[in-house]
């Protein structure tokens, strides 16, 4: 059994995010993400018999800013973004063997199984105008098929080398694609806990039509990755 947190902090996220039909491109260094981050989280649970396993993951972010709407009669706006995902796979292990003169172990799985998705784009208006709506945007959430596959590459007694690659959506309730890629390292001190870190990629492209209007977020990010992993019996 394996316990996993980490935090994952974008260097750069871009892209465009579409409520009630009106898009505004999105451009956003570490330090912007930082300054409007309300809370993260991210966890992963893996359970192996033999070559078969179970993993459950789970991710949630949310950012919150408040804003002034331009013009005299400008009022003040809350722009809420959340997204959170938690996903139930399957997992089987195709190759497990050693390579070099010391015997390293390397495996390789590929996993495929469900995932619940839900995005907020919500903008709050405090004062709106005649006919003006007080929200617009909302919650979209839906359930979609995950595959992937991960390669793991033991260099020493304290040191793993990881790459992994998940693909969801494939057009469910809108998603068209959604992708995470990791590359990176597990470093062992203790005999029960890694540290592990590297460099991720993530994107989404998620588009439907509310009554208000298109609804769509298509956004990627990338950067480092850093967490703590427990092994336990």
């Amino acid at each position: 059994h394996a316990l996993s947190f980490y935090l994952f902090a974008p260097l750069e996220t871009e892209g465009t995010s579409t409520v009630s039909g009106q898009s505004v491109d999105i451009d956003l260094n570490l330090s912007d993400v930082l300054d409007v981050l309300d809370f993260v989280a991210a966890g992963r649970y893996e359970g192996w018999k033999g070559d078969f396993g179970i993993i459950v993951d789970a991710n949630y972010v949310g950012l919150e800013a408040d804003e002034t709407l331009p013009g005299p009669l400008g009022s003040d706006v809350n722009i809420d973004i959340r997204q959170k995902w938690f996903g139930i796979m399957g997992a089987y292990r195709v190759a497990d063997g050693t390579y070099g003169a010391n015997g390293q172990r390397y495996t390789f799985d590929i996993h495929g199984g469900v995932r619940y998705n839900s995005i907020r784009q919500e903008i709050k208006i405090a004062t709106p105008g005649p006919g003006q709506p007080p929200k617009l945007g909302g919650d979209e959430s839906w359930i979609e098929t995950v595959i992937g596959g991960r390669g793991m590459w033991r260099l020493n007694d304290k040191w793993t080398t990881i790459a992994s690659l998940e693909l969801g959506g494939f057009g469910a309730g809108g998603n068209d694609l959604q992708i995470g890629a990791n590359v990176g390292f597990d470093y062992q001190p203790w005999d029960n806990t890694a540290i592990t870190f590297g460099y991720r990629y993530f994107s989404v492209d998620y588009s439907d039509t509310l009554s208000s209007g298109k609804f769509a977020y298509d956004v990627s990010q990338h950067g480092p990755y850093i967490g703590v992993k427990y092994f336990f019996d």
